[in-house]
């Protein structure tokens, strides 16, 4: 699975909005620096994630973004569906939307629904507020150190 550089710098982006005081409104070029991501870029994703109400703008003195709701109620699948659409999908089509495969192939559509229900788990697990406190459920850091275990055996 590929995590494209739109859902990478959104999330990252509203960390930066989750980490900051909620009292003033983070600029663009603030969260594009504080996070090493192109201001342009960020500008699009920004609009992307305020289009589906992760994010409220202001502008003028004082402008920037805040995030639309509180940071415990907002998950990382919401924002990477925000930027980039569903979480997992086969030749264009949600797993759970595909024919049976025929022949040796059989099995792979449930690997395909497995890995989509995995992935929206742990992605749906996690609030912008446990991620910018570095407070990590214990179900996602426990499938944090068994890779590592199995990466470093």
């Amino acid at each position: 699975m590929r995590i494209s550089a739109r859902a990478d710098y959104a999330i990252r982006a509203v960390a930066e909005l989750a980490a900051a005081d909620d009292a003033r409104a983070v600029t663009a070029a603030e969260l594009a620096s504080a996070q090493s991501i192109p201001h342009k870029f960020l500008e699009g994703i920004l609009t992307d994630l305020r289009r589906d109400g992760l994010v409220l703008s202001q502008r003028g003195a004082g402008g920037g973004y805040r995030l639309a709701r509180r940071a415990d109620e907002v998950t990382l699948a919401d924002v990477f569906r925000a930027v980039d659409g569903p979480l997992v999908f086969v030749r264009g089509e949600r797993p759970s939307d595909l024919e049976r495969y025929s022949g040796a192939a059989s099995g792979l559509l449930d690997v395909w629904v497995a890995l989509r229900a995995n992935v929206r788990a742990v992605l749906e697990a996690v609030t912008l507020q446990q991620l910018a406190s570095g407070g990590l459920p214990a179900e996602v850091r426990d499938l944090v150190a068994d890779e590592t275990a199995w990466e470093n055996p």
